[in-house]
């Protein structure tokens, strides 16, 4: 079995990543995960949060607000937004965390605050705000 496998992050920004990666740690919706050379083939969504890719030569992570993940012989991240950390700023996590609560009141006020929509939001900007707190920032509460 190969040590490494081909890895490629992508947001509709531009390719952000594409490299030989031993192991690649992401924050899916169902849990964090883990992938390496050899992993069973899945498609999985993500949720707000830093993702890892193990290298050869070192770590390089990156802050995601979503996307997906396809997971085969070769490892594709399609991200909503992707920001390398070491980018990020409290401005720039600010924008996201707007970002996420402008999502929040659309839903609310189009789906005129039905449990299933308005509870799949605020995971999303709960998420948000978490990984501020995960990296350094500060987290500040929004109030919903």
């Amino acid at each position: 079995m190969a040590d490494t496998m081909q890895f490629d992050l992508v947001s509709p920004e531009r390719s952000l990543l594409s490299t030989q990666a031993k192991t690649v740690s992401i924050p899916g919706t169902d849990g964090d995960m883990t992938a390496g050379p050899g992993h069973a083939a899945v498609i999985t969504t993500l949720r707000p949060g830093i993702l890892k890719v193990e290298t050869e030569t070192g770590t390089e992570e990156f802050v995601v607000t979503g996307g997906f993940a396809e997971i085969g012989t070769t490892m594709s991240v399609l991200a909503e937004r992707a920001v390398p950390y070491a980018d990020m700023t409290q401005e720039t996590y600010e924008d996201l965390v707007r970002e996420a609560q402008a999502y929040y009141k659309k839903v609310v006020e189009e789906t005129e605050n039905e449990p299933g929509p308005v509870d799949d939001a605020a995971k999303l900007l709960q998420d948000m705000v978490a990984v501020g707190g995960h990296i350094g920032l500060d987290p500040k509460q929004p109030n919903f």
